[in-house]
């Protein structure tokens, strides 16, 4: 039996995955709250998310100079809707990206625990442990 192919574990290893790239995404919306017309995004819900690939396509290049996507964390992500916009037109609000860290950060340590336990339960099975 290979443990790496036991459903929970690879579940836990999506959720992992899944919440980095979530990070990366809420991270970009804080390093962007100065940024004039800057829109705030967020990842589709794990569930959602879960039994579908995710894709998406690179921003239009304006100019020739202009690099293609270089932040794979943006894809699979949607806009979020703005409770306020600034004068600015930039739709980051910090409380409410705080609040959304803060959940993903807690659904990374319940992930990774889940692992970790099963991971700790075939050391045992096996006698490592």
């Amino acid at each position: 039996m290979d443990p790496t192919r036991i459903a929970i574990l690879d579940l836990a290893r999506r959720r992992l995955e899944w919440a980095e790239r979530r990070q990366a995404v809420l991270a970009r919306n804080v390093a962007n709250i100065a940024t004039p017309g800057f829109q705030a995004r967020d990842m589709a819900p794990f569930q959602a998310a879960l039994g579908r690939a995710q894709g998406g396509g690179d921003p239009a290049k304006t100019q020739a100079a202009h690099l293609g996507r270089t932040d794979a964390a943006v894809q699979g992500t949607r806009a979020l809707r703005a409770a306020q916009k600034t004068a600015d037109g930039n739709t980051v609000g910090l409380e409410d990206q705080l609040s959304r860290i803060a959940d993903t950060e807690s659904q990374q340590a319940i992930a990774a625990a889940i692992h970790k336990k099963y991971m700790a339960m075939f050391g045992m099975a096996l006698g490592k442990g």
